[in-house]
């Protein structure tokens, strides 16, 4: 006796078949966009890169333009040096804080920007022609925001201690308050501000302010977004003290003794023991 179309069995089988094929078209359009992904999420990173340093125009050729402007280089965050041991093109060191031999334990005063783990290398993006005496150095910065994980940009002059610009490409931070770290005018009174104060510190001065800026090392906070704005604040306080690009920053800074970058490495390590 044949089985009604409507049978348990039959309706289970066309489920079950409908399931497969679509698994398999997901599974084949995944396979087939990842280049293209891969491509538009490096365009994104250029782009932002190029904003951030005044470099970006509508219009351009993005690619072209970044490797005419741009020179990547690894950075060995613990010394303040250039490492040729990886190749800065490909070199991912957000991936390679996955690594317990690549990356290092934060924790307490050490972790201001929550971020438990990071890596010992770093790419920097340099504007100019000479690694050594660049127009600008582009930092990668990233901390805890209100809702989750802030990654950005930072653009500093060729003097390692004035702010050219701050972008931020990926948050979850609320639209309308903390998601104004994206919007133009509270990015445009980053430029010149100076990270370091006037008394030969390494310890970055930059923060933001509640009730209006008023210093060089000072920024207005977000406006209803208290816990955004200390997050902000507590990423440069990491990324441009010695545990993170302070002592690379001291490279280019005039007034600062390279002993006195030695001295606190030493202090860290001792701290981190």
């Amino acid at each position: 006796m044949a089985q009604s179309n409507n049978s348990i069995k039959k309706i289970l089988t066309v489920a079950f078949a409908l399931c497969i094929v679509c698994s398999v078209i997901v599974s084949t359009a995944a396979v087939a966009l990842r280049a293209k992904q891969q491509f538009n999420q490096e365009l994104d990173r250029k782009t932002n890169i190029l904003e951030v340093a005044n470099l970006y125009e509508p219009g351009m050729d993005v690619n072209e333009t970044f490797e005419s402007a741009i020179i990547p280089r690894v950075v060995d965050m613990r010394s303040g040096e250039y490492t040729d041991e990886f190749d800065p093109s490909t070199y991912d060191g957000f991936e390679a804080r996955r690594d317990p031999a690549a990356s290092r334990t934060l924790s307490g005063e050490r972790d201001p920007a929550g971020l438990t783990r990071v890596e010992n290398y770093a790419t920097v993006y340099l504007v100019g022609d000479d690694p050594d005496d660049p127009e600008q150095i582009i930092l990668p910065i990233r901390g805890q925001g209100l809702w989750g994980l802030m990654r950005g940009f930072l653009a500093v002059e060729g003097d390692g201690n004035t702010i050219v610009g701050i972008t931020y490409y990926e948050h979850a931070e609320t639209p309308g308050l903390g998601a104004e770290v994206n919007n133009p005018r509270w990015q445009a009174q980053w430029e010149g501000k100076e990270i370091f104060g006037d008394d030969d510190s390494l310890s970055p001065a930059i923060h933001l302010t509640k009730g209006g800026a008023s210093g060089e090392n000072e920024v207005d906070a977000l406006s209803g977004a208290t816990l955004t704005s200390n997050g902000v604040t507590n990423m440069l306080q990491f990324w441009l003290s010695p545990e993170g690009f302070g002592d690379y920053l001291a490279r280019f800074r005039s007034e600062v003794d390279p002993g006195e970058t030695q001295s606190a490495d030493v202090e860290l390590e001792a701290e981190g023991a």
